[in-house]
């Protein structure tokens, strides 16, 4: 099930606009990257939190879940599966936990990243992250907030050449002192990914350094 979940979704909300004063990278299409649809000034109904050591995956943060969403924590043995742990890195960063929407009716997930490493910027972290991603394309990036946390978020486009398809992807990274935290949204397409735009939103207000 982890398998088909990476190898389906790998090719991978702020207050305001990511697209005000925000960097651009990129040309048609950024503007859809990085303007959210009018589901993401919705607010998520609060589920659980996920990050703490008693929750499903301990990371360097935690935040709220959105209702339904259910968390399963990645575990990859890379000497026993080289290829799937490939596919769990991207860049700087290795998937640490997988949040599922389909329970909340959605098909998509939130997932999260994380690296040890504490000398990377949030932006430097997702440029790395972006650019591993051949797939990508019109990143417009942004310096941010995650809670209280200094963080960078991009907007980006990932065009599928053999569906033929582009769809809306975002992400967020922090740094805090036990390493990174990157978290990605995707989803089945732009429409599924717009509508689970107010997990995101949850997630970046709720985020504190765990």
């Amino acid at each position: 099930m982890l398998l088909i979940a990476l190898v389906t979704g790998c090719s991978s909300n702020p207050d305001t606009d990511p697209g005000s004063g925000a960097d651009r990278k990129g040309g048609d299409g950024a503007d859809a990257a990085s303007s959210p649809a009018g589901d993401a000034s919705k607010q998520a109904e609060k589920g659980g939190t996920i990050g703490d050591a008693g929750s499903p995956c301990a990371l360097p943060v935690t935040f709220a879940l959105a209702a339904k969403w259910t968390a399963e924590a990645v575990e990859i043995d890379a000497a026993a599966d080289a290829a799937l742990a490939e596919l769990a890195r991207q860049g700087p960063v290795e998937m640490a936990c997988e949040i599922d929407a389909k329970p909340a009716g959605n098909i998509g997930y939130l997932r999260v990243w994380t690296a040890d490493t504490t000398d990377s910027t949030p932006r430097e972290v997702l440029e790395a992250f972006v650019a591993a991603d051949k797939t990508a394309g019109d990143a417009e990036y942004r310096e941010t907030k995650a809670g209280s946390l200094p963080a960078a978020e991009v907007g980006y486009i990932t065009t599928s050449e053999v569906l033929e398809e582009s769809k809306k992807e975002r992400a967020l990274a922090v740094t805090t002192p036990k390493g990174v935290a990157l978290i990605h949204l995707g989803g089945l397409d732009s429409a599924e990914h717009d509508a689970m735009l107010p997990a995101f939103e949850l997630a970046r207000k709720t985020l504190r350094a765990s």
